[in-house]
């Protein structure tokens, strides 16, 4: 497995203004639809809109633990999650709820990547699945995570 598997969704972007965007973007992205195409499934199996949007909320939190479990230990073991389990549950949520969820816990961790310092982004940690990474590399992946998702709800709304 690739240590950042979203690294090429960010190129050589800055990851920082990135991550300051999208809850933006994906405010504008959904203002214009209806709940029904909110809730539209682009094929069978695909997350629809929502889904989605729970999903970035869902790893939101994982990121925020995993940023300070990073900062706060000497190279520790980050825990992978799956994803399609956590999914399971996206019934239960609302689009607004999932979208606050999500907005509210970046801009918590935007809070925190303020006060990193440079010799900070190059704390080690480890993914067993993916390998050895730095508190930078986290960062990165959230960043090419939201470009991923947020290319895939523009998608889904050009349907």
């Amino acid at each position: 497995m690739e240590l950042n598997p979203y690294a090429k969704f960010l190129g050589d972007e800055d990851p920082v203004p990135l991550l300051f965007t999208t809850s933006g973007r994906l405010q504008k992205l959904v203002a214009p639809l209806s709940d029904a195409a909110i809730e539209n499934h682009p094929a069978p199996g695909k997350w629809c809109i929502r889904e989605i949007v729970a999903h970035l909320a869902d790893c939101e939190l994982v990121f925020a633990f995993r940023l300070r479990q990073t900062l706060a230990e000497d190279h520790p073991v980050i825990q992978p999650f799956d994803q399609e389990k956590w999914a399971l549950r996206y019934d239960g949520y609302d689009f607004a709820s999932a979208l606050g969820m999500f907005t509210t816990t970046r801009n918590w961790n935007l809070k925190l990547l303020a006060t990193v310092s440079t010799e900070e982004q190059h704390r080690p940690t480890t993914h067993p699945e993916r390998g050895t990474m730095t508190f930078w590399t986290i960062v990165q992946t959230m960043a090419g995570h939201d470009v991923n998702h947020l290319e895939q709800i523009e998608r889904i709304t050009a349907l």
